[in-house]
């Protein structure tokens, strides 16, 4: 009998319980001496954040964040490498009940390369270039705060060992 009960407990967890998996970029790209970073803003406009969206079937992370910038940006960007993965848990209601989504989402850092965010999608309430050190300031999740951060040095990076293979 108990291990009938613990069984049914797991499937009705599952059930619960839903993984999704999305994929989204740290747009960059140079102004004067430093970095500017592309935003989204929801909620009205009183939140800014990092676009990203569903990895849709037979799409990869790298080619879901491409489509998914394009789409609530207005803007092409290319794939310069992985950032990082950043993982949460949220409660979504919806018709069928209350579900626990755990949600993993994979950033690439991103060159711009044409459009202007002003050509927002419809979803998104406003798209805008920062300064990067701005940015960090702007966002409202810690974990993007990381993931800016994060940028920040792997551009310095890339630009000390472009400068070492000039020079």
């Amino acid at each position: 009998m108990g291990t009938r009960s613990a069984r049914k407990r797991r499937r009705m967890l599952k059930n619960m319980v839903r993984d999704e998996i999305s994929a989204g970029g740290v747009v960059v790209r140079p102004k004067g001496d430093g970095w500017e970073v592309l935003l989204i803003a929801t909620h009205g406009g009183a939140r800014w954040s990092l676009p990203k969206g569903h990895v849709e079937p037979g799409e990869s992370a790298e080619e879901a964040a491409v489509r998914e910038v394009r789409e609530e940006t207005g803007v092409t960007a290319r794939v310069v490498e992985p950032l990082d993965t950043i993982e949460y848990w949220f409660r979504w209601k919806g018709a069928e009940g209350s579900l626990l989504i755990h949600k993993r989402v994979h950033f690439f850092l991103m060159e711009y390369v044409s459009g202007d965010p002003k050509d927002h999608g419809w979803e998104v309430d406003d798209a805008r270039w920062f300064d990067l050190e701005e940015a960090v300031q702007m966002v409202a999740y810690k974990d993007e705060q990381e993931l800016l951060r994060k940028a920040r040095e792997v551009i310095a990076r890339r630009l000390a060992s472009s400068e070492k293979a000039d020079g």
